[in-house]
C-alpha cells in the first residue's frame, strides 16, 4: 500500500482523527438511472430516503424503502436485508443474502429484498471511502498511474475481505493531484457481473468531513475505457450529518 497516496485521501476527506470520532452518518440521498427499469421497477424510478450508516460495522438502514411505510435494514454480519415497517415489523427477509443473487441474469428481476442487498452495501461502501482502506483485512497499494479528461490520477488496487460485502474483492480507486477520488472501477457481480466505471465529483464539505455528492456509473470497456454517453445509476447526495460517539442516538 502506498501510505502517502493512502494517507493523502485520508487527510482530504477530513482526516482519521475526525473519522474516529463517528460513530455513524445519516445522508439524503436520491438514486436514479435506467437499470431500475430493467430489474423490474417502473421506467423512471427514483428512489429518494435517508440512509443511516454505521462506521464501525457494515449495517445500514434505508428510510422510506419503496413504500412510503417500509425501510429496510441491511447488516453484512448477517448477511440479510430485512424489508420492515417503519415500525420495525418484518415484512420480508432476504437471508443468506448474497447467495439470494445465484442463477440471476443482467434482465432478472429484483424484488424489494434483492435491491436492498445491492443498495445497501454499495452506499455503505460509498459512504465509507477512503476511511474504509483502514479497516481489518482491507489491502491496498498504489498502482501506475491512469491519464484521463487531460489529467492524471493516482490510483489504489484495493482488495477487500470475505467479511465486507462490496461489488467485488478487487477494485481500482482513483484519486486527483488533491486526494479526491474522481473515479472507482468494479465488477457488479450480483449484478452478472458487469464492469463499472463510477465517476465521483461535486465534492461539499460537511462538518468537516468531504462528500463527493455526485456519482455516476456508467459501462467500463475491457481496456478500462468507459462509455460516458449515458449514467446507467445515479447517485446524488443532497445532505449528510455526522453522528458522534457521544450522541446519544450514534449508534442505527
Amino acid at each position: 500500500m502506498s501510505a502517502e497516496l493512502h494517507d493523502l485521501a485520508i487527510a482530504t476527506a477530513g482526516g482519521q482523527e475526525l473519522w474516529n470520532t463517528l460513530r455513524g452518518l445519516k445522508a439524503d440521498v436520491s438514486i436514479g438511472g435506467p437499470v431500475w427499469g430493467m430489474k423490474g421497477w417502473p421506467p423512471g424510478t427514483t428512489f429518494r430516503q435517508t440512509v443511516t450508516v454505521d462506521t464501525a460495522r457494515e449495517h445500514i438502514v434505508f428510510s422510506p424503502f419503496t413504500r412510503p411505510d417500509w425501510q429496510m435494514v441491511f447488516d453484512a454480519a448477517a448477511d440479510s436485508v430485512t424489508v420492515q415497517t417503519l415500525d420495525g415489523e418484518p415484512v420480508e427477509t432476504l437471508a443468506p443474502a448474497r447467495a439470494g443473487f445465484k442463477g440471476m441474469l443482467r434482465n432478472s428481476t429484483w424484488d424489494a429484498p434483492h435491491l436492498g442487498y445491492f443498495l445497501g452495501y454499495a452506499l455503505w461502501n460509498y459512504l465509507t471511502t477512503p476511511f474504509l482502506f483502514t479497516y481489518p483485512g482491507v489491502q491496498a497499494r498504489e498502482i501506475e498511474p491512469w491519464r484521463e479528461a487531460g489529467q492524471t490520477w493516482r490510483r489504489l488496487q484495493v482488495r477487500f475481505p470475505p467479511e465486507i460485502a462490496a461489488h467485488s474483492p478487487n477494485q481500482v480507486f482513483y484519486f486527483d493531484a488533491f486526494g479526491r477520488q474522481r473515479r472507482m472501477d468494479y465488477v457488479a457481480e450480483v449484478n452478472n457481473s458487469f464492469l463499472v466505471g463510477h465517476y465521483t465529483g461535486r465534492f461539499q464539505n460537511f462538518d468537516g468531513l468531504l462528500v463527493p455528492t455526485r456519482r455516476r456509473m456508467f459501462r467500463r470497456n475491457p481496456d478500462n475505457t468507459v462509455n460516458l454517453n449515458f449514467p446507467s445509476i445515479t447517485v446524488d447526495i443532497h445532505d449528510v450529518e455526522l453522528v458522534r460517539t457521544d450522541d446519544e442516538q450514534a449508534r442505527p
